[in-house]
């Protein structure tokens, strides 16, 4: 079946994934299954961190074609990876102490080698830096972030600004990306040409300081 992406087939599509898991040097495509329907790709199996899992959808995400991602992934540590929460905890909690970028109300809760993310932070990046750190501990299977924004003053030019941000993105054609704002809430509408493009103009709005959620309404249409 012809998937409605840049004239390439679901199969094609799928062996292009499939060939960039493999290029990617912290991802064991081995135990990856890629399935993919008019564009929308699936990632399936076993991998052996939480990392990896990352690492693979992130590979997936870079195909041109793909117009949608489902994560499938299940992360089941060798037994030289295993941890007890408690061990986690502390792992994570030393990495927060060292890091110059997460807020000391940042906190983190395991259980069953899932961990949860509380607290607040004034930016974005800051939960993110967050969520990357516990990724790269051993042990970890899967991350939940709840940390909220720090609530903020909305601005009258919110929307130019960020547009103007999309603009200067050379990763982005902003031309048919629609920003509006209510408050501190940013709505991202139109279309792009990839997941990627799609992430990227998330980042951008995210990065305003006027902002605490953005709505990512934006349709991949390459």
């Amino acid at each position: 079946m012809k998937a409605a992406t840049l004239n390439r087939t679901d199969h094609e599509i799928q062996k292009a994934v499939q060939d960039e898991l493999d290029w990617t040097p912290d991802v064991d495509a081995a135990g990856i299954g890629v399935a993919v329907e008019n564009g929308s790709v699936t990632l399936s199996g076993e991998v052996d961190s939480y990392m990896e899992r990352v690492a693979a959808t992130r590979a997936a995400l870079r195909v041109r074609g793909v117009a949608a991602l489902a994560d499938e992934l299940v992360v089941n540590p060798p037994a030289s990876g295993l941890m007890t929460d408690s061990a986690i905890a502390k792992a994570i909690e030393s990495a927060f102490e060292w890091s110059a970028t997460i807020p000391p109300d940042v906190k983190a809760k395991v259980h069953a080698h899932h961990v949860t993310l509380t607290g607040h932070a004034d930016w974005d990046y800051q939960r993110a830096a967050a969520r990357r750190v516990v990724s790269n501990i051993r042990g970890v299977i899967d991350v939940t972030d709840l940390i909220e924004l720090t609530p903020r003053v909305s601005a009258s030019e919110t929307s130019r600004r960020i547009h103007a941000a999309l603009v200067r993105n050379a990763d982005l054609d902003a031309g048919d990306i629609h920003v509006t704002t209510a408050g501190t809430t940013v709505t991202l509408s139109g279309v792009v040409k990839s997941l990627a493009e799609r992430r990227q103009a998330a980042t951008a709005a995210w990065a305003s300081p006027h902002v605490t959620a953005v709505t990512n309404n934006l349709m991949v249409v390459p």
